[in-house]
């Protein structure tokens, strides 16, 4: 049962009027620069909606407002994401993190920043199995599954379709290991063949020596666990000009935009998979992005609404802004019991938490959170057709 913790009314009195002095900053730190540039712009829009609604609102904590400030993870390269973390914690003074987006930057902020300067992160996109054991004081949160999960996921389309056989290529980090392991482990299990299962550097001109390695062990479709605008792109690119493959299997990392548009119509009969649910609340915040000018239905969009959301919502329930006090409630706010909450009713969601109710954030993504603090996971599967990537399921 979750239990909202009561407090005197002079403490609450000291709280807000120490609150007051200082509006609340969260960090957003996503890869603007680097192989899902092309993604992120819609996953830092879907955070500020939400803290857009919050302020909107002029409730939290007793009429706080919400200033968000961006920052470069880059994806890749974990000290320029070190760094940028520590400006945002030590010179901006930002009371969360929303973010990282790729699983190594993730996870190096969260041990050389986050944890020491004992400050929450709620990542919407960092998908690694090993974040799932990482050692991180009860700070470090996940609105996306684990690939873990996806790799089960992704076996399930493939054997719906028939296919028994693929060879498998990942980018050369902790996202693309960690998802290639959990995909051939549940392909094989099931009675799958992988041919080959190959990494791939991010940043080369060139792929043609590693199409030619996966061509020669063959199979009936290639999987790549890559980046959509690094490495994957160009591997991609080579097999469709030797006529290695001419049909790939998508994960998230994968599936953007400008994939199609710098590919074109080779992509045709492509599918795969990304986070995202049918749910009722998946629908309203697509409404919600829509009518701000973005889209909503694109990569982790949803789940940087949910991170930034849930954020706030633990704030208010901890009646606090201090990570160490928060911390302990974002689990509560996120699962039952309480009032189902979606996208547009954050406001709502608040003046319940402030009468001392509870909520259960369901929010754009079907929100259930599992084990150390990560979703459960609900996937929206793709196939691209005539240059359009089209939803045909969700699992």
């Amino acid at each position: 049962m979750k239990k909202l913790l009561l407090t005197s009314t002079a403490a609450l009195t000291l709280a807000a009027g120490a609150a007051a002095a200082q509006d609340i900053k969260i960090g957003i730190i996503l890869g603007f620069t680097g192989p899902l540039e092309s993604i992120t712009p819609n996953m830092a829009a879907g955070a500020e909606l939400a803290i857009a609604e919050v302020n909107e609102a002029g409730t939290l904590l007793d009429g706080q407002t919400v200033t968000s400030i961006r920052a470069d993870s880059t994806c890749i390269d974990a000290s320029a994401a070190t760094a940028a973390a520590e400006r945002l914690i030590t010179s901006e003074g930002v009371n969360a993190i929303m973010g990282a987006d790729c699983s190594g930057v993730t996870s190096a902020i969260l041990h050389n920043v986050a944890k020491p300067n004992g400050v929450v992160m709620v990542s919407p996109s960092a998908t690694s199995p090993a974040l799932s054991a990482d050692d991180d004081d009860g700070l470090f949160f996940r609105t996306a599954p684990s690939d873990a999960r996806q790799g089960v996921v992704m076996t399930e389309i493939l054997m719906d379709r028939g296919i028994s056989s693929v060879a498998v290529t990942y980018t050369n980090n902790d996202y693309g290991q960690g998802l290639a392991d959990s995909f051939v482990s549940a392909f094989t299990e099931a009675g799958g063949t992988v041919t080959i299962n190959a990494s791939h550097e991010d940043g080369r001109a060139d792929y043609s020596s590693e199409v030619g390695a996966l061509a020669s062990a063959g199979g009936e479709v290639l999987v790549v666990a890559g980046y959509v605008d690094q490495g994957g792109r160009g591997i991609i690119q080579a097999a469709l000009d030797s006529g290695a493959f001419d049909v790939f299997v998508l994960p998230d990392g994968m599936v953007g935009e400008s994939l199609v548009e710098n590919i074109g119509s080779g992509l045709d009969g492509s599918f795969g998979q990304y986070p995202g649910t049918d749910s009722p609340g998946a629908a309203l915040y697509a409404e919600m992005a829509s009518g701000a000018g973005f889209d909503g239905t694109s990569a982790f969009s949803s789940e940087s609404y949910d991170a930034a959301a849930l954020i706030m919502l633990a704030m208010q329930a901890a009646g606090s802004t201090s990570s160490a006090d928060f911390k302990d409630h974002i689990m509560a706010v996120a699962n039952e019991p309480g009032e189902p909450i979606y996208p547009g009713e954050l406001a709502k969601a608040i003046e319940i938490l402030k009468e001392g109710g509870e909520i259960d954030y369901v929010g754009a993504t079907a929100v259930e959170l599992i084990g150390t603090g990560e979703s459960a996971g609900n996937y929206r599967e793709i196939e691209i057709q005539n240059g359009v990537i089209e939803t045909v399921g969700f699992r």
